[in-house]
């Protein structure tokens, strides 16, 4: 029912531009309108909030279902709101971002703007959520009932790599409200993180315990591993942070 409800918003939009992230919920919205015969085009923003690797991931999946790819730089740091890191940071940098697509969507003749919200986000704790429907952007996946199983199943069906990505927050997530977010903070945060990616370990975030501390989540299938290779942990991330935590509260 809900695939079909999928199909019915697309022939009657057949035209949408899509707010594109690289991750599971937005790949599939591509594939989707694409394979419904719409014409689409994905709209990335590179900010610093993104780590390189979203970004790669987004040029590649859109290239391999055949989805022209906009890439626009949005320096996010010259946003005094943004900056300050209040509670409802993620409003104040949504609302520029969206701004932003929505000019370059209707440069490109595209009147519908959708993003990959699904039926399973819940939107009373997602500020960004009130920036997406204050700018009139379009949300199919959670109109239509799709929610994140659907949509990984659907996604695998289809082929696409991204079927099992781990969600993914930005990186001013890692930064407690009430801090101030720089680029030298973000830097370091990232590079924590890949550093840890390249070590094997998945759908973490390392987060900021003030003053510079690394607070370390992970599955809890991954804390064994995590604690019988604490040096290395402790070695690579020293660079950066003064000390590092894990956090076991199981997520």
């Amino acid at each position: 029912m809900s695939m079909g409800r999928l199909r019915d918003f697309f022939s009657q939009h057949p035209r949408i531009a899509v707010a594109y992230s690289g991750g599971a919920d937005s790949s599939y919205l591509l594939y989707a309108a694409k394979a419904a015969g719409c014409t689409v085009r994905a709209y990335f923003v590179k900010s610093q909030f993104q780590p390189q690797f979203e970004q790669d991931d987004a040029a590649r999946l859109a290239q391999s279902i055949g989805v022209p790819l906009t890439v626009a730089a949005l320096d996010v740091l010259s946003l005094p709101a943004v900056v300050k890191n209040p509670a409802d940071r993620c409003y104040h940098c949504k609302t520029a971002i969206l701004t932003r697509l929505w000019e370059l969507a209707r440069a490109d003749g595209f009147s519908v703007l959708c993003d990959g919200t699904n039926a399973d986000d819940d939107e009373s704790d997602r500020a960004g959520a009130r920036a997406v429907r204050e700018l009139g952007v379009m949300s199919p996946l959670r109109e239509c009932g799709l929610g994140k199983n659907t949509i990984r199943h659907e996604s695998q069906q289809a082929g696409l790599f991204t079927h099992d990505k781990p969600s993914y927050a930005c990186l001013a997530t890692r930064i407690p409200a009430g801090t101030a977010i720089t680029e030298p903070l973000l830097i370091k945060i990232e590079r924590a993180e890949n550093a840890l990616f390249d070590m094997g370990y998945t759908d973490f975030r390392i987060r900021l315990a003030p003053p510079n501390s690394a607070l370390i989540q992970m599955p809890a299938s991954q804390w064994d591993k995590a604690a019988s290779c604490r040096k290395e942990i402790l070695s690579t991330l020293q660079q950066d942070f003064e000390s590092a935590m894990l956090d076991l509260v199981e997520r």
